[in-house]
């Protein structure tokens, strides 16, 4: 069986597409790499890349990736919605096929300290890749962004990088590098300027705040959209499905009288939530990916 790995790098830049292209050409420049996807939000001002390779081409491209960033984004001058510390902000590896999720730690591993070495920027490990029980959950690495970070990092114990140096990179910040299942990037727009509400739903569903397990929500205002958002990470969507997600979000914005406008998918999102979505609005009774016929034929 052929070694897949996906990598799912998010980037500090979703407004300019030149910029975002060069990073992709660079990742796509490494042997081996197949780019699936490329996601821009100007609003986050963020974009999502994601690619497959080997063990072996996955690190080659992502340390490209990286480079290209540190090269073309200068952190002290962008502004979005959305929590970042580094021009290159997150970079997750995914088990597929023919390897394990400590095959990806491994690999994690490696480019982190590759990346510290030769790009000088601190790399903190995170999810299963953590060599720390306290940066498992993204969110705590993340903490205070880039510009807290330059400060706590020189200061405080606590943020010592897993890998290089004990200050951010000038303008390319810092890194969380690891390795994670498939994670479901679901956001859902709201017909309202109340970002307070979106707020409190996203505080309300998410796992931290008592709500649905394996489940990550932030509220952001969508100023270009004149609307808000519920933005959401599934990081187990076999535990806690998309169809769940969106009726508990309509349910607690209905009670605020607040209208659901749209949802969107970040990315790529596996098969099988998809039958989910299928199985449950439309009331099927053990319907399963194996009776879709691409699968079939593809299989």
């Amino acid at each position: 069986m052929a070694e897949v790995v996906e990598c799912v790098p998010n980037f500090s830049e979703g407004r300019n597409k030149e910029v975002v292209d060069k990073i992709a050409d660079a990742i796509s420049s490494a042997p081996g790499i197949k780019i699936l996807d490329v996601e821009m939000d100007p609003d986050h001002n963020r974009s999502v890349v994601t690619f497959v390779g080997n063990k072996q081409s996955v690190q080659e491209g992502a340390f490209r990736g990286a480079q290209a960033a540190a090269e073309l984004i200068d952190l002290t001058k962008h502004q979005g919605e959305h929590p970042r510390m580094g021009a290159l902000d997150v970079l997750p590896f995914v088990p597929i096929q023919g390897v394990t999720m400590d095959d990806c730690v491994e690999v994690a591993h490696n480019v982190g300290a590759r990346i510290a070495k030769h790009l000088k920027i601190p790399i903190y490990l995170y999810e299963s890749a953590a060599k720390r029980s306290d940066r498992k959950n993204l969110e705590n690495v993340r903490k205070g962004q880039f510009e807290g970070l330059r400060e706590s990092i020189r200061t405080d114990d606590s943020k010592y990088p897993d890998f290089g140096p004990r200050e951010v990179h000038p303008t390319a910040g810092a890194i969380a590098v690891g390795a994670r299942m498939p994670l479901i990037a679901f956001n859902i727009n709201l017909r309202s300027h109340d970002l307070a509400a979106a707020k409190d739903i996203a505080k309300k569903i998410r796992t931290s705040g008592g709500g649905l397990p394996h489940l990550k929500a932030l509220g952001f205002d969508l100023k270009d959209k004149g609307m808000v958002q519920v933005s959401m990470n599934l990081t187990d969507y076999t535990v806690t499905p998309i169809s769940k997600v969106f009726e508990e979000v309509g349910r607690e914005a209905e009670a605020r009288g607040i209208e659901v406008a749209e949802g969107e998918i970040i990315g790529l999102i596996p098969l099988d939530a998809i039958c989910d979505i299928t199985t449950r609005f439309l009331k099927l009774e053990q319907f399963t990916s194996g009776q879709i016929l691409e699968r079939r034929i593809w299989c």
